[in-house]
């Protein structure tokens, strides 16, 4: 109820733009080319990469219009701003290689979290960005098949140590995943990377369902090394 909510009240109340505040549109043309695509995207690092962290590619870099569109859509419910997060993880997934069939597999969000902000945020992109890439012809979808298998904590106050030993061993795919994921190369996607952590966490629970993880694919990361 809460996402049908949203999603009227934006299309019949005025809105500003989520990444600079510019009245009367939802995104901005310049905070839209902030978010990036196929031709700025590249490969990021954190500073210590976490054991079978994949290759990792960025749409964008991580700046006050882009932290802050990200945050409208997750915390805000700015639903509207899917569309445009997820052409640019498209642009991230073709830079990384996305060519025929994929996957594209969100990083779970905690339980908790989800209920809070009344969508999954990541999941949402996710989506976003298939049906992009499916427009570019290619053969590309999303499945949210990770869960935690039990809870975490609030991963923003951690660092990289506290990160790694709050998510290990604590995302699994669900039942049945198995044969969706040996189908087709795997992407995993998140809106943002900092230490790598949940995307080599995720990317361990891929494998040991007996997928292959092609890659990753995110809106925003740190600066290339």
């Amino acid at each position: 109820m809460r996402g049908w909510w949203q999603e009227i009240t934006g299309l019949v109340l005025p809105v500003d733009c989520a990444g600079c505040g510019l009245p009367r549109t939802e995104l901005c043309a310049r905070c839209r080319g902030l978010l990036g695509g196929p031709a700025s995207a590249r490969r990021v690092r954190p500073a210590t990469e976490p054991p079978g962290l994949p290759p990792v590619y960025a749409a964008g870099r991580y700046g006050d219009e882009v932290r802050a569109v990200l945050l409208a859509h997750k915390e805000r419910g700015a639903l509207g701003l899917a569309r445009p997060l997820g052409m640019a993880l498209a642009g991230a997934v073709t830079a990384l290689g996305g060519a025929g069939s994929l996957l594209l597999v969100p990083v779970p969000s905690a339980r908790r979290a989800v209920a809070r902000r009344g969508h999954d945020a990541t999941a949402r992109m996710a989506r976003a960005a298939a049906a992009a890439l499916r427009g570019q012809g290619v053969a590309a979808r999303s499945a949210a098949v990770l869960r935690h298998r039990r809870l975490v904590a609030d991963q923003s106050r951690l660092d990289a140590p506290g990160r790694l030993a709050n998510l290990s061993g604590a995302v699994e795919a669900v039942g049945g995943a198995a044969a969706l994921l040996a189908a087709a190369p795997v992407v995993l996607v998140d809106d943002l990377m900092t230490t790598g952590t949940s995307l080599s966490v995720a990317a361990h629970a891929v494998r040991a369902a007996g997928g292959r993880v092609k890659g990753a694919a995110v809106v925003a990361g740190p600066e290339a090394r």
